[in-house]
């Protein structure tokens, strides 16, 4: 059978052998009463690994980010600030305002990212005359398209939202891209309050999330898990392919990177233009400014056996790389897209 590639996204990862074999030999309990000790050994170790008091195993980043929200903000009306492109605000069905009765207020960067300057701006103090909702949260998202957010930013948003009496979660589904070891998670998980951390992307799992702040939020959060229909029982089958993720496929992402670096430089080169740096595993191709088709290239590479997506929002092509793509991918890209430049 003839290999595919699916560079559509770091979902397409699927378990590995081991991966597998950790999942069928894993010790399982009931979580919902805290006795799986596979989930409850999952939940200690991100949160070791975060410098957290505690952290929450959920059935995705959806789940875990718009838990976060809803445990942060239990005064309504309230609002909170995130970039205009992040997976909060235009990827989780509304779920803000469904749970939470929140208003999300986008903020279009003035530079790569959000700054303090960005945050500060759309900041809603107090309630002039009870027509505004008032600002309590501030949603961060490293990486976002896979770009790094400067460690420098999140620490100077995090402490004007602080000095504001508001608070801080982060969407780090793909945190485990930014941080390059453990030192680097807890460095930028030490500046929020909050933050979620995907297991079913890059790292390989077929499911889950963590979700990590203090105790009590935790506790509060897992009251909502349970509310929201995401309790489950013997879930330390899924459990054992996050902890073997963490210790196995984590550390692999760094040659996944340059990977990424390596197939963008040589499309660079061919006359494709990048509409964003390659931090991590993302490549965004600029289908408005390259001298070739991307819809071309997407095309001719299908009888190859490497997908990619479709162009994304009219102007741009993602690319995703992830453990589970090889050099002969990558090769198989270079060669059909020099032969589409000549």
């Amino acid at each position: 059978m003839s290999r595919t590639w699916d560079l559509r996204s770091d979902t397409a990862t699927t378990p590995t052998a081991d991966m597998l074999s950790a999942m069928v030999s894993a010790r399982v309990g009931d979580d919902v009463l805290g006795e799986d000790p596979t989930v409850n050994e999952l939940e200690q170790t991100v949160a070791r690994l975060c410098g957290h008091e505690s952290a929450l195993f959920c059935v995705s980043s959806t789940m875990a980010n718009q838990l976060a929200i809803r445990t942060h903000l239990c005064n309504p009306p309230e609002s909170l600030l995130c970039h205009w492109d992040s997976h909060i605000f235009k990827y989780e069905s509304g779920g803000a305002s469904l749970h939470s009765q929140a208003q999300m207020i986008p903020i279009k960067p003035s530079q790569l990212n959000l700054t303090v300057d960005d945050i500060r701006s759309h900041f809603i103090q107090g309630t002039l005359l009870g027509h505004r909702a008032p600002t309590h949260l501030v949603a961060l998202e490293n990486t976002l398209s896979g770009v790094i957010m400067p460690i420098d930013d999140i620490r100077e948003i995090s402490e004007f939202t602080r000095n504001m009496d508001a608070l801080v979660h982060m969407d780090g589904s793909r945190l485990w891209n930014a941080a390059a070891d453990e030192k680097e998670l807890r460095e930028y998980a030490g500046l929020v309050d909050s933050l979620s951390l995907c297991l079913s992307k890059g790292m390989g799992c077929p499911v889950g999330a963590l979700l990590v702040g203090s105790q009590q939020f935790i506790d509060k959060a897992r009251h909502f898990r349970k509310a929201f229909g995401g309790g489950w029982r013997q879930a330390g089958i899924l459990a054992a392919a996050g902890l073997y993720a963490i210790k196995y496929v984590w550390p692999t992402m760094p040659a996944t990177h340059m990977q990424a670096k390596r197939l963008a430089q040589g499309l660079e080169s061919l006359g494709y233009a990048l509409a964003l740096p390659v931090h991590t595993n993302m490549i965004m191709l600029d289908n408005t400014k390259s001298g070739v088709s991307t819809e071309e290239l997407s095309q001719a590479l299908k009888p190859k056996g490497v997908i990619l997506g479709a162009v994304y929002e009219g102007s741009y092509l993602r690319i995703v790389l992830h453990h589970q793509i090889d050099d002969e991918c990558i090769d198989a890209i270079l060669a059909t897209a020099n032969v589409l430049a000549k």
